[in-house]
C-alpha cells in the first residue's frame, strides 16, 4: 500500500532553515520515496512502511542533531500526485 504524508518541522531555535534544509536533504536519500517541497511543507510518497519508517527514523536524528523541533503532519493512504496543481 502507498502512503502520501505532508510534513513540516519547526526547530525551536533562531537559525531555523539550517536544520529545515539538512532535514529535506536527508529525506532525498530515500531512493524509493518521492518528495516534493514548497514554501510551507513538504510532501512525500512511497510505500506505507518505507514513509513511515523513514519519518521516524529522520525525526529521530533531527532531535539528536538539534534539540526541539516541532514536527506536523498529515497522512493520507494511497499515492497523491505531488505534481498536481490548479
Amino acid at each position: 500500500m502507498k502512503l502520501t504524508a505532508e510534513i513540516s518541522m519547526y526547530p525551536l531555535k533562531e537559525d531555523y532553515v539550517a536544520p529545515i534544509r539538512w532535514f529535506i536533504q536527508r529525506l532525498d536519500s530515500y531512493p524509493n520515496i518521492e518528495r516534493r517541497t514548497n514554501a510551507m511543507a513538504t510532501q512525500v510518497v512511497g510505500d506505507y512502511a518505507e514513509v513511515m519508517q523513514m519519518l521516524a527514523t529522520e525525526m529521530q536524528a533531527a532531535h539528536e542533531q538539534f534539540g526541539k523541533a516541532v514536527f506536523v503532519c498529515k497522512f493520507i493512504g494511497g499515492a497523491l500526485d505531488l505534481g498536481h496543481s490548479e
